[in-house]
């Protein structure tokens, strides 16, 4: 077996791959399946699903006759009516049964009862017949049966996939009733809750179901990964290849990035690893970088470049490779921006207006940007997930056509060459730069104007002069009506940029006083602020200053 690896795609296996130890998260689950609970797995894509499935199935083996389906392996045919979705469900229910029955080395003949039925050959075959038969095979086998279906979204648009879920629920019901044999559980897993199916099927057709899933019991076990998840992880890597990395940084770099979101942790790592590390053949980093690992290391040149890249400076190299690289997850959020313009409206407003937007579960737009990872409920607000998620969607959306179309824009593409020397960053001129393209184009227009829009012209003037180099965030827990602080990164360099709308001065010393602090939080000893003032006797420009032992440096728009 080849050496182990991080792995993004598909099941991960503790015998080939670093992964999470996912037993805390299968005990949760097994208390629902001991209760005989339904329910749904329903997250976000890429996020540990089918590998929890594959863990939890393992556990349960011992106690529950276990047939997983996996609904991908049915194609758009298999939906046309209830008999060629019955036939597909019994041939596939079939194949999992008999796996099951070789792994314990046991025969139940119920599953020969059940093959059989793929004899009938006539269109009475029904979803009337397949739950008989299900039923059948529950009532004769030694242990309770679970069913696992993943990727539930595949059937999607289909009617008759509803009718199959009222026909779970009527035997559910039963089986509370009057004890009628069939399944110990039933466990759904994909992105959509079942409850958002509905929305795929036509408006003529929602009168054939009437709530096929509610008997289902709420899902709350925490998918995403913990501090103590990633640390595990890395310490396992550790073993294997002593980088010397200070776990404890590492493991607070990638989780303040990703939040726990599994497929973001494992390819932050997988880039560090092998791109920025070189693992693959070729070595991340700068030349200089590559020289010092070399020198550096006291094995392989490859054991060298790795040490290099679980640093600090590497997993911000990694980080810059995710923002721009081209993935699957990405490529789906993307696509459902485009699929439900309502949504992208929403997240627009959360990241660029600075409003304090609560956080509705009844508006259908919250509804989708959770069920797809996009946001979060943070102490009743709406926030975006996750810091990688929020920059990738800004970088979005200030990379339109229409944005980069904007006269701020272009002034940007313009100025660019003039904010290096010698490779750093001159945030200072930034700033004085902006102020004076800000007043000549937007100094004339309404209060209400550049409340809205100011925060995001400066972003949109920001992103093509650290393009391709360096990476910038919003810091979620500063953003309000009135404040919100951007991260810079550039060449192992942060700046950190205070945008206010100005509220007056005993406020603005409020803002200095945070500043100071976030910066002491930062071991930075300079900091930047942009305001927005509406004042008509304010004064534009930039002023430097010194409060305690840090330099402030502001611009007023």
């Amino acid at each position: 077996m080849g050496k182990k690896r991080f792995n993004i795609t598909g099941l991960c296996v503790p015998e080939r791959h670093y992964m999470v130890d996912p037993s805390e998260r299968v005990e949760e689950i097994r208390e629902l399946v001991d209760d005989g609970a339904y329910f749904v797995m329903n997250r976000a894509r890429q996020y540990g699903k089918t590998t929890t499935l594959h863990a939890l199935a393992k556990a349960l083996a011992g106690d529950y006759f276990v047939v997983r389906l996996d609904f991908q392996v049915l194609g758009s045919a298999s939906y046309k009516d209830e008999n060629t979705f019955s036939r597909a469900f019994a041939s596939c229910f079939v194949k999992a049964a008999a796996l099951y029955e070789e792994s314990v080395k046991e025969t139940y003949p119920a599953i020969e009862k059940f093959r059989n039925a793929e004899e009938i050959k006539n269109s009475d075959f029904d979803l009337r017949i397949l739950f008989q038969l299900l039923q059948l095979f529950c009532g004769n086998v030694e242990k309770p049966v679970v069913l696992m279906i993943d990727e539930i979204d595949s059937a999607q648009n289909n009617q008759v996939f509803l009718d199959f879920l009222a026909q779970l629920r009527n035997y559910y019901l039963e089986r509370e009733a009057v004890g009628t044999p069939t399944f110990q559980s039933v466990i759904l897993a994909g992105v959509y809750d079942v409850k958002n199916l509905r929305r795929k099927i036509r408006q003529e057709e929602e009168h054939k179901f009437n709530s096929p899933w509610n008997i289902a019991a709420k899902f709350k076990v925490n998918m995403s990964f913990t501090k103590k998840d990633i640390a595990g992880m890395l310490e396992e890597y550790e073993k294997d290849h002593g980088t010397g990395m200070d776990i404890d940084q590492m493991t607070g770099l990638i989780y303040d990035d990703t939040c726990g979101y599994p497929f973001l942790v494992s390819e932050l790592c997988k880039l560090m690893d092998e791109e920025v590390g070189g693992t693959d053949g070729e070595a991340g980093g700068t030349d200089e970088e590559a020289a010092g690992a070399d020198e550096g290391a006291s094995g392989t040149d490859e054991d060298g470049r790795r040490k290099c890249a679980w640093t600090k400076e590497g997993f911000l190299e990694a980080e810059r490779m995710i923002l721009t690289e081209k993935n699957t997850l990405f490529d789906s959020m993307m696509g459902k921006l485009r699929e439900y313009p309502e949504l992208k409206d929403m997240l627009k407003k959360v990241l660029f207006t600075g409003t304090s937007i609560s956080y509705n579960a009844d508006e259908p737009a919250f509804d989708m940007a959770t069920m797809f990872g996009f946001i979060k409920n943070k102490n009743g607000q709406a926030v975006i997930a996750n810091r990688i998620f929020e920059t990738r969607l800004y970088n979005a959306f200030l990379s339109s056509a229409e944005m980069q179309n904007m006269d701020i824009f272009k002034a940007a593409q313009r100025d660019r060459s003039q904010f290096m020397t010698d490779g750093h960053l001159k945030m200072r001129r930034i700033l004085e730069k902006f102020v004076v393209h800000f007043h000549d184009l937007y100094g004339d227009s309404e209060e209400k104007f550049v409340e809205d829009v100011g925060r995001k012209y400066f972003l949109l003037y920001l992103r093509p002069i650290i393009n391709g180099t360096g990476n910038y965030y919003v810091e979620a827990q500063t953003r309000d009506l009135c404040r919100t602080d951007v991260i810079v990164d550039y060449c192992g360099e942060q700046f950190i940029i205070e945008m206010k709308v100005w509220h007056g001065n005993e406020y603005h010393k409020r803002g200095e006083s945070q500043l100071i602090e976030y910066l002491d939080a930062y071991h930075i000893n300079k900091g930047y602020m942009l305001s927005f003032n509406f004042n008509k006797k304010k004064q534009i420009g930039v002023r430097e200053f010194v409060v305690n032992d840090k330099i402030l440096i502001e611009a007023v728009v």
